[in-house]
């Protein structure tokens, strides 16, 4: 069985859509699945309309993505976890590509990524050269992420110390149970902070990030992009 995970917050925008996505996508495919919302902290209607489509919510308090993610799974009865952010849409394409992952032997991995229209004109650039980057180094984005039970088991999940980059720390630490693949076929996720925040201040955060270290993804205070009230989008999905 396929275990579906979404974690969400304050997506009553995206979520119906999400969660119907991935229904037409596991159906479309033919395995067996179900759907697991992770309400954390919600202060809009988003476990009322991801219940309203059939998934099951869960609810906690934690404000953390690593957190709710590692919540779904502990909630999961499938023996392949497919982690799928609110705001991303996923195909047929990338469950049969993830199904034959799996069968073929891979423990885990992720997928390309597109980002909901309209986005800045640099992305066209640096998005192309990301994917083949993921690919050779064997991570993912967050928004699609996948495993088998045991391996996500062996590793302990998501590591709760950190508030970003969780999705890179477990794609290092699955490779050492077996090969993690990263997907030609792609998802098509939010472009929500390519549009609310310039290039300047997305620079300017990924290279306080980059400049802090480890502690830089443990600190919540210094993760604004993730973590701060979410800026007006007047364009894309949600």
């Amino acid at each position: 069985m396929l275990s579906f995970v979404v974690p969400a917050h304050d997506e009553e925008a995206s979520i119906a859509a999400t969660v119907r996505a991935i229904r037409a996508a596991a159906e479309a495919a033919q395995p067996s699945f179900e759907i697991i919302v992770v309400d954390d902290s919600s202060s809009d209607r988003t476990a009322e309309l991801a219940a309203a489509e059939g998934a099951q919510v869960v609810r906690i308090e934690r404000r953390q993505i690593a957190a709710a993610r590692n919540a779904g799974a502990r909630a999961a009865r499938g023996d392949t976890f497919v982690f799928v952010d609110a705001d991303t849409l996923i195909g047929a394409d990338v469950v049969v590509g993830l199904q034959r992952a799996i069968a073929a032997g891979a423990v885990g991995g992720g997928a390309a990524m597109r980002f909901d229209a309209p986005t800045p004109r640099w992305l066209d650039a640096v998005l192309p050269a990301g994917n083949w980057i993921a690919r050779r180094l064997r991570i993912t984005g967050g928004c699609f992420v996948f495993c088998r039970r045991d391996a996500f088991e062996a590793v302990g999940g998501f590591d709760e110390t950190l508030f970003a980059a969780e999705e890179i720390r477990l794609c290092r630490q699955l490779r050492a149970h077996g090969e993690v693949v990263i997907l030609r076929d792609s998802v098509l996720t939010s472009g929500r902070k390519l549009r609310t925040y310039s290039a300047g201040e997305l620079l300017g955060a990924s290279l306080r990030i980059g400049l802090a270290g480890s502690a830089g993804v443990r600190d919540r205070s210094r993760l604004g992009l993730w973590y701060d009230p979410r800026r007006p989008d007047r364009g894309g999905r949600s």
